[in-house]
């Protein structure tokens, strides 16, 4: 055998060896890929996406977008080639991992905030479109989070509105601790909750504070929320979180209480944090939700204000896909009004 055929052979060899041990070198980023997207005026399961109960609806055929997007999760072994097939892919992204999770994420904890950020955002969503209506609604409790060892396990759901403390109604959270914590440890609270249309009293026996142990705890997290004059639920995967999808909630939800089609039937993506002041805020992985709502049909993406510049990095058709740039949910509402009456209508644009 020549020495070039030798030297052939190793070369090959030693190209395996290292695409091996590429293989099976761990590295500290995450990948993000474009996720799939989902239309919220149409159904889940076999069942709508957005349902009410209390106010009178208008189902149509358009398309009202929200956008996801595919993280490698805490955890999984992503190596360096996939690294590498990402970074050349314009897709995808690849980000540290520290810029993305806490050394203590799990899966599981991931998850579990993620739940609880998409609540708090249905919440938000909710208000904004109301307002809109001119709709009025009050202020309320509502529970994000109860300690599966607490007391209150069993007896209190994520969702639940707390409505009174042992008679007294309260309307924030502040009212709530201060309703419960100066009680003896071992008292029982009457609540009367709000589950869904039901109304309900809870009896719940109060343990010790691990903030102070002479003060009394129901162990539950409790955030703001609102009383609304009627029920607004978003039946959606629970493998999908976060709180991006506000603005499309809010849309979606507007679009259901009003009579025709808020988008004359076409199709609109978008994305966006929203708060209960109508501000729309920045998210994450914005290119790859751009990618994913451009191969499922968007004609319209909205785009939160300051992911703009990197909006125009995504790899799009611009002669298929307009971006319009948001910074509020009114904003947003009388842009995709006025793109449906005109697809050529002057909107506020990202630029660089």
């Amino acid at each position: 055998m020549s020495r070039r055929s030798i030297a052939s052979i190793l070369a090959v060899v030693l190209l395996i060896g290292l695409g091996f041990a590429a293989s099976q070198l761990r590295t500290n980023y995450v990948v993000f890929s474009p996720g799939p997207t989902i239309n919220v005026l149409g159904d889940f399961d076999g069942k709508p996406i957005l349902r009410v109960d209390g106010h009178q609806v208008y189902r149509d055929k358009g398309g009202l977008r929200m956008v996801t997007v595919s993280p490698t999760g805490p955890g999984d072994n992503v190596n360096l080639v996939a690294v590498v097939r990402a970074w050349l892919d314009p897709a995808r992204a690849v980000y540290p991992y520290n810029a993305v999770y806490q050394p203590t994420d799990t899966q599981k904890s991931v998850q579990e905030q993620s739940s609880q950020e998409m609540v708090s955002s249905q919440d938000s969503a909710v208000a904004n479109a109301l307002r809109a209506l001119h709709i009025h609604f009050g202020n309320a409790v509502r529970v994000a989070g109860v300690d599966r060892s607490g007391p209150s396990a069993g007896k209190l759901k994520n969702g639940d509105l707390i409505l009174a403390v042992d008679g007294t109604p309260v309307h924030t959270t502040t009212e709530v601790i201060d309703q419960i914590s100066p009680k003896p440890p071992g008292t029982v609270v009457h609540l009367k909750i709000r589950r869904g249309n039901d109304q309900r009293a809870v009896a719940i026996t109060t343990v010790r504070s691990t903030q102070d142990r002479s003060k009394s705890a129901i162990r539950v997290l409790v955030a703001p929320s609102y009383d609304f004059p009627f029920q607004v639920g978003i039946h959606i995967s629970p493998n999908i979180g976060g709180p991006s999808a506000g603005l499309m909630f809010s849309l979606s939800i507007y679009d259901i209480l009003t009579p025709g089609s808020l988008t004359h039937g076409k199709v609109v993506a978008g994305t966006g944090e929203i708060t209960p002041q109508g501000q729309v805020g920045e998210i994450g992985g914005i290119q790859q939700k751009i990618v994913g709502a451009q191969d499922d049909g968007a004609q319209l993406f909205l785009v939160p204000a300051q992911n703009c510049a990197e909006a125009l990095g995504a790899p799009y058709d611009p002669e298929k896909m307009r971006l319009v740039k948001v910074q509020r949910f009114r904003d947003a509402l009388a842009d995709v009004k006025a793109w449906a009456d005109n697809p050529d209508a002057k909107l506020p644009r990202c630029t660089s």
